[in-house]
């Protein structure tokens, strides 16, 4: 199957010692060094000052690296259609909710409930925008980024209609730590149009490809320094475009889908 050439704009990425693109472009390029000390989280102004205050982590995160790859594509925010990642949703707020239902249901906090769902962020991210266009809630474990990468890009091309992309994730907390490693905050995001124009960071070739799939190691010591997390797939891509445009990839970006599936990319400037 062919598939049509894409082209990626807008690049935002957020972690405590890599808080913004630009600094975690410079440090996967080996050219600059993370923050110290590491920032506590973002705050994203597309939430009222009220709301950004009990906004948890997680929609924070997702919305302030939202906030930023609409920003630097020069789009507006409510004209895009979104797909949001996350393996899990906001796992701490999952924690409170299990613990507090078996030990005194009648505290649960209609706020944390509210928060509690998949899908929190992206409501947010519409709502704050006034975005009417079509948005999704994503999850696929440790293949969460790649898999929201695919729709995503099936998106562009059928629709011929730019789409921003968000993967982000927080903390796992209490006993869910056992059913997968999450630590600190992590997000990146973009915009895929199926036009290439003035904002375009990269060209984008990409197929399925069956067989054993492993995820691509990481190369910098920036990346490799970042403690591990759920949406931790997106960190090859991300290093990769940060070479762009003068340290092309000669060979394509496997990204899991699962065992035995990857999405491959080819990156060009």
């Amino acid at each position: 199957m062919t598939t049509p050439t894409l082209y990626i704009e807008g690049l935002a990425f957020w972690a405590p010692t890599l808080p913004g693109w630009d600094v975690a472009r410079a440090a996967f390029r080996g050219e600059g060094a993370p923050a110290d000390p590491p920032a506590r989280r973002p705050s994203p102004q597309v939430l009222a000052p009220a709301e950004r205050r009990r906004a948890p982590d997680s929609v924070a995160l997702a919305l302030e690296v939202a906030g930023a790859a609409v920003a630097a594509s020069g789009r507006q925010a409510a004209d895009l259609p979104c797909v949001f990642a996350s393996a899990h949703g906001d796992l701490a707020i999952n924690d409170y909710m299990c613990s507090t239902l078996a030990a005194t249901p009648t505290q649960l906090s209609p706020i944390k409930f509210h928060n509690s769902v998949h899908n929190a962020a992206v409501g947010y991210w519409t709502i704050g925008t006034g975005c009417m266009q079509a948005s999704n809630s994503l999850s696929s474990f440790d293949h969460s980024f790649a898999a929201a990468l695919l729709e995503a890009a099936a998106q562009c091309a059928a629709d011929a209609q730019p789409v921003l992309l968000v993967g982000f994730d927080a903390e796992a907390v209490g006993p869910l730590k056992q059913v997968h490693v999450s630590e600190g905050l992590l997000a990146g995001g973009l915009v895929l149009s199926p036009e290439r124009n003035e904002r375009t960071v990269a060209a984008m070739d990409w197929s399925l490809v069956p067989g054993p799939a492993e995820r691509a190691p990481l190369v910098s010591d920036a990346a490799r320094a970042l403690p591990p997390n759920a949406i931790g797939d997106l960190l090859p891509l991300f290093e990769a475009l940060a070479q762009l445009p003068d340290r092309p990839a000669a060979a394509p970006l496997h990204m899991p889908l699962d065992a035995q599936l990857s999405l491959a990319l080819r990156l060009a400037p």
